[in-house]
């Protein structure tokens, strides 16, 4: 008797791009590469760059003990079929710099990226990751007129996880007790609920002053900026690295995990036309549902102010866009 089904089983091996092989983009492969995901092809636009982190990448396979394969490459044509694929190509930000700053040099990056990209995987769900984030998502469905849930934007998962961090620092407690949620735009407007926010099912609220409260929401809002003016000559990339890979685990092995997500709102939360951060449920075909939470008038004008922001910048990049051309 044979143990093994007569029908033959058919393994599909999972295939991410990454756009950009800066060091969000080469730590998010290496990520991808060793928590065993998918094969990675890595690209950039500069010659050996992608095929030098590739192979060192491969190299280091067989002490960390997984098979994926790792592609270097300045050529679109072999991140064909890829099953999602990451934009991180893009200028970072300096000391004194704004993410806002980085939006003409950026928003040509990203539009060019998707344009190339979707040519030869048009069934793929697209994550971006360029700062300014909401904006860059906006643009990059607009460019490739993706549906809602196949294009997102990483920002919600980092915002949330230096919220957590702070909460847990603050209170001397493992971060893995700890369960944050920070709404809206990916800048200084962001929105910490802490409501929201837990302890082991405790909300901080019971836990922290409000004074405490307001100084780890602060810390929050400028997280990456403290990271900047430490660094001087660059900003955050493990972080954001591990959470767009927590984005692409949850797609890949279709654990619909809620998580905040830059997304493009068509009425939820009051909002039209617009891609900012809010729950949702990701899952192998990308953004599974939008949850509403029941925000207080406070946290709603709060997450609405955000919007009015991010609406802001976008005209004035549609503006510059048009004079451009």
């Amino acid at each position: 008797m044979s143990y093994f089904p007569d029908t033959p089983i058919l393994c599909h091996s999972p295939r991410i791009t990454v756009i950009g092989a800066g060091k969000v983009g080469s730590t998010l492969a290496q990520r991808i590469a060793e928590k065993n995901l998918a094969d990675v092809v890595l690209l950039d636009i500069v010659q050996g760059i992608p095929q030098g982190l590739s192979l060192d990448l491969m190299e280091a396979r067989g002490i960390e003990l997984h098979h994926r394969q790792i592609i270097g490459t300045n050529d679109y044509a072999d991140t064909s079929d890829s099953d999602i694929v990451v934009i991180t190509a893009g200028f970072p930000r300096k000391p004194g710099m704004s993410r806002d700053d980085l939006l003409l040099m950026n928003a040509k990056i990203v539009v060019d990226s998707v344009t190339k990209a979707i040519a030869y995987s048009p069934n793929a769900i697209y994550i971006v990751v360029t700062n300014p984030l909401d904006v860059m998502t906006y643009l990059a469905r607009q460019a490739t007129g993706l549906p809602s849930d196949r294009i997102m934007g990483m920002a919600g998962v980092l915002d949330s996880a230096r919220f957590q961090t702070f909460i847990s620092m603050e209170l001397g407690v493992s971060p893995s007790d700890v369960n944050a949620m920070v709404l809206g735009s990916h800048g200084d407007l962001m929105v910490p609920l802490p409501r929201y926010s837990t302890v082991n099912g405790i909300p901080i609220t019971e836990l922290l002053d409000a004074a405490t409260i307001e100084r780890l929401v602060e810390r929050t809002r400028n997280g990456g900026a403290e990271i900047v003016a430490l660094m001087q000559t660059g900003s955050a990339f493990f972080a954001p690295a591990s959470s767009t890979c927590v984005m692409l685990e949850s797609i890949l092995q279709n654990q619909s995990r809620l998580l905040p997500v830059a997304t493009y709102l068509q009425g939820e939360y009051g909002l039209k036309d617009i891609v900012i951060g809010v729950p949702c449920y990701l899952a192998n075909n990308g953004i599974k549902s939008v949850l509403e939470l029941n925000l207080t008038d406070v946290e709603m004008s709060a997450l609405h102010a955000s919007a009015q922001a991010i609406r802001k910048i976008l005209d004035r990049t549609q503006e510059v866009f048009l004079i451009r051309k």
